[in-house]
């Protein structure tokens, strides 16, 4: 399955356009590298939690907006590869030298996809960010492959789940203690591309209301401590290639 480096930063919401040129101008020499696919979506349905959410998770300031974004790859091998050549070459150098945002508060990670149905891009993503206990992934990975087909079946575009694999420990956040980790749990990064946000508002609406699909037993991951949110993409490569919600 596809191999994904997810990102989440808090950007002064006005930088938003000086952010997007950024990333733009970064995509080539991205791409050049091996990244298949680079998306930035920028905050715009989400919640305040009460124990974590993604505003908490980048530490950021009241005039801040929050971007959820990802890098794909085709396996982990490609992504090491062109992680050791960023390291190595010097327009990242540059780049690095006029992010406009806080880098140190920026939180990333690598994540080996465990569910991925649909292949479509959207307008508008669900993020979310779940803390799961190690003994427990298998049973994770058996609700969220469930799940992604009700999704699916209500309009989304495709459906990704990936698992931590390579996350670092930050000097000023990460994204193990974004969702406060405890003892041996791991971390999902995942999201839901829809073709629009009517399309998602309506579909949460329905699987809400939908008795059949309320989770009985013990859930397989702390809810308390898991954070999500909707975000409209600023930036898609792969929009570029294909119309948004097209089908490969």
């Amino acid at each position: 399955m596809t191999y994904f480096e997810g990102f989440v930063a808090a950007v002064p919401e006005a930088n938003k356009e000086t952010y997007r040129k950024h990333a733009a101008d970064a995509a080539p020499i991205f791409q050049e590298l091996g990244v298949k696919r680079h998306i930035e979506a920028w905050d715009s349905d989400v919640p305040e939690g009460k124990v974590t959410d993604f505003r908490k998770a980048v530490e950021a300031k009241q005039d801040e907006k929050v971007v959820f974004a990802w890098f794909e790859y085709p396996d982990k091998a490609t992504r090491d590869a062109a992680n050791e050549k960023m390291r190595s070459d010097p327009r990242m150098k540059d780049m690095g030298e006029t992010m406009p945002f806080d880098g140190k508060r920026m939180i990333y990670g690598g994540f080996d996809a465990i569910v991925e149905e649909g292949s479509g891009t959207g307008a508008y993503a669900d993020g979310f960010v779940v803390p799961v206990p190690e003994g427990k992934t298998d049973a994770y990975q058996q609700l969220a492959a469930k799940m992604a087909k009700v999704f699916r079946q209500h309009g989304a575009t495709r459906v990704v789940e990936a698992l931590s694999d390579d996350v670092p420990k930050g000097e000023v956040t990460d994204f193990y203690r974004a969702v406060k980790a405890e003892g041996d749990e791991k971390v999902v990064f995942s999201f839901i591309e829809w073709p629009d946000k009517d399309t998602r508002d309506k579909a949460w609406q329905a699987i809400m209301a939908d008795e059949s699909l309320k989770p009985e037993g013990d859930m397989p991951f702390n809810g308390q401590r898991m954070f999500w949110g909707g975000f409209e993409p600023i930036f898609d490569t792969a929009k570029t290639r294909e119309p948004a919600g097209a089908e490969a």
